[in-house]
């Protein structure tokens, strides 16, 4: 039986002999009752929005474009590092060839080889650590924590050279197990590092480390025998005079190929 509309019709139950009837829903991607017709079940499928390509345009999405030659009024350089954030923090300890302790934070930092264990700090200028780097060939690449932030920060000053700066600090130096350069007793992670290669990039020196030991406190390590990030708590650095605390975290297995 067909109605009016040409769709075929339902036969009529009694409502008492049956349970009350699930609302109807239109067809997906439409208003309204209606039928499907013959033109809308062999169309095409629509794209959906990931597989269209985007222009600015059709998002609505304004954008301020940059370059070296048109920077933003704070520089390029505070633009470069207000947009790469966080960065973790390489809390360096080294020792001057006449034996002055040294310590200073460098968020250019990250691992640069897994085999053989080589880390990168970027330092720019040429400041005391890459100096002691230089003429040593050995530091310690100390990962702090939330409550060691502000001294971290304090040992950024421009001291003179000659200046102990764990005692400017007010923190304490232990014996480190490979490498002469002390790590810091109040840091829970210490990498320790001879000179790999010190290569001049612009107006910054990669500083490359291979890591011959490394000590973790056991009070942040999980039960795999790593960190853990939750009980490791470290700060980052973001753009302007932000620093970063540590944030969630999610667990995401990666695909397989």
């Amino acid at each position: 039986m067909l109605n009016t509309s040409g769709c075929a019709a339902s036969t009529s139950v009694p409502l008492s002999s049956r349970e009350s009837p699930p609302p109807r829903r239109p067809p997906a991607g439409r208003s309204g009752v209606g039928c499907e017709t013959e033109r809308e079940q062999t169309s095409p499928r629509r794209p959906t929005a990931f597989e269209q390509p985007i222009s600015g345009t059709q998002t609505g999405v304004m954008r301020t474009v940059y370059s070296p030659e048109s920077a933003p009024p704070r520089g390029f350089y505070t633009l470069l590092t207000a947009s790469v954030a966080p960065r973790p923090i390489a809390w360096i300890s080294s020792l001057s060839a006449d034996g002055i302790r040294n310590l200073a934070p460098y968020s250019f930092f990250t691992v640069a080889s897994g085999e053989p264990p080589i880390l990168s700090v970027t330092s720019l200028g040429h400041k005391d650590s890459w100096r002691n780097i230089r003429d040593t060939g050995e530091f310690v690449v100390n990962i702090g924590t939330e409550s060691l932030m502000e001294v971290m920060n304090e040992t950024s000053a421009p001291l003179p050279a000659d200046v102990d700066e764990f005692k400017v600090a007010g923190v304490r130096g232990e014996a480190s197990d490979v490498v002469a350069a002390p790590r810091v007793a109040e840091a829970p992670i210490a990498l320790e590092c001879r000179r790999h290669d010190i290569v001049e990039v612009g107006n910054g020196t990669l500083l490359l480390g291979e890591v011959v030991s490394v000590a973790v406190d056991d009070d942040v390590l999980a039960e795999d025998g790593l960190p853990d990030f939750r009980k490791l708590l470290p700060p980052s650095r973001l753009g302007r005079l932000e620093w970063g605390f540590a944030p969630r975290t999610q667990w995401i297995a990666r695909p397989k190929g």
